[in-house]
């Protein structure tokens, strides 16, 4: 049976759709993970926000147009959600939601609505397909955090982390074939909460690991000095901190309940820069939050600039039914987007001046596409570089000589990595 097994969402959902994949493989079935004609297709939906959840209903649509008799297989955060908004849409045959998602691979003549309770244990998934580049290891699931404005911990349940020893021994079989490891979760920074383990050791037992080692998002109160120290002892660390922010104004965050101040946040910036000063540091910014005033959006605007992100990601508010946010009265949509609209010049700007404070210095790439008489791949800094020279999966060490496109162009060394 062919069958298509198409990832919306995070790289948490990613993992596991990647791991889907594998085991229907094993078991002889022909996978392809973009949409295109099969007989059946397995969506692993998101719902952090609105337009989320909304791509995951479309997503339904696009499979059947390309095979209006195919098997439709619903599951993830959009279907635990409101499992009902698949049920209503002609040839969806089984839903699933969070818990279970790995039990899809043996139920693919199953039919019917499969909600099942939230798990309150770390589960367990068979490792993805190895990738000659890049691979994502998933050790923690679910988050405690319960901000504002999110509905994930409703949807993903109470955090939990993977074994440790699992972990480690996952990481350790994909460092032989692959060239960086992510390791990821929902709130990567709580692992260990519930194994008495910490993120801090998980890295300790992850220094003879013989890959580059990028960690996903991560909040601003995992940050110390001995998180830090941890990093530095790891064989190839890749010095880009994704740490989530959200605004930049105190009122704000604690509306949020995001439980730290733009200077406790600050603090951590200034410390990673100790360890790292060329650190690409990252992160999520959210406009237009209900409570948020004009001047908690300058305070923002500042902020960021104060900052000197690499890079932003910028949201307008989605509210969630179900999270305390949602009771607060929205502010009107053209203001949503008035603000996102100037906090993403402001993102441009940073970013443009974090590449030009590479130029002249040398940076290490991974190669992974040819892209017009260019090979395109990314620094340890997550910085887009382009070059020529090289081949596609070589690692390879240059110097950056100007900006370029969306990132960066680099003279590349001739010895390679």
């Amino acid at each position: 049976m062919k069958i298509v097994v198409f990832n919306l969402g995070c790289k948490v959902n990613k993992y596991e759709s990647d791991s889907i994949a594998r085991a229907l493989r094993e078991r002889g079935h022909d996978v392809v993970c973009e949409l295109e004609k099969a007989d059946a297709y397995i969506l692993n939906t998101c719902a952090v926000t609105n337009e989320a959840e909304r791509k995951s209903r479309q997503c339904v649509t696009r499979c059947l147009k390309l095979n209006p008799s195919a098997k439709v297989i619903v599951v993830g955060c959009a279907s635990q959600a409101d499992g009902a908004q698949f049920e209503r849409k002609k040839g969806v045959t089984f839903i699933s939601g969070v818990a279970g998602k790995r039990n899809v691979v043996d139920e693919l003549e199953k039919a019917g609505v499969f909600i099942e309770p939230l798990p309150t244990v770390y589960e367990e998934m068979e490792t993805p397909s190895v990738e000659r580049t890049r691979a994502y290891v998933k050790v923690q699931d679910g988050c405690d955090n319960f901000c504002s404005y999110c509905l994930i911990p409703y949807l993903r349940g109470r955090s939990r982390s993977r074994n440790i020893g699992n972990a480690v021994a996952e990481c350790e079989r994909l460092a032989e074939d692959t060239r960086e490891i992510v390791l990821t979760g929902i709130d990567l920074s709580s692992y260990g909460k519930n194994t008495g383990d910490t993120l801090t050791g998980l890295i300790d037992r992850l220094a003879d690991v013989d890959c580059r080692i990028r960690l996903g998002s991560l909040e601003q109160g995992v940050i110390d000095r001995r998180f830090l120290d941890a990093t530095k002892r790891l064989k190839k660390f890749c010095p880009q901190f994704h740490l989530s922010l959200q605004s930049g104004a105190d009122a704000v965050l604690k509306k949020m309940n995001r439980h730290y101040t733009t200077d406790e946040y600050f603090a951590k910036v200034q410390l990673i820069r100790e360890y790292y000063p060329d650190a690409n540091v990252t992160t999520d910014l959210i406009c237009g939050f209900p409570t948020e005033t004009d001047a908690d959006f300058e305070e923002t605007k500042e902020f960021i600039r104060k900052v000197g992100f690499g890079q932003v990601h910028v949201f307008g508010y989605s509210a969630r039914k179900g999270t305390v946010a949602a009771k607060y009265r929205l502010l009107p949509p053209e203001v949503v987007a008035e603000r996102c609209e100037q906090a993403q010049r402001i993102a441009t700007e940073l970013h443009a001046k974090y590449l030009s404070s590479l130029i002249g210095k040398r940076i290490e790439v991974l190669f992974e596409e040819e892209q017009d008489g260019y090979v395109a791949g990314y620094g340890r800094e997550y910085v887009r570089a382009y070059a020529r020279g090289v081949k596609t999966e070589e690692i390879a060490e240059g110097v950056v000589r100007e900006l370029f496109r969306d990132g960066v162009l680099v003279e590349i060394s001739e010895e390679k990595l």
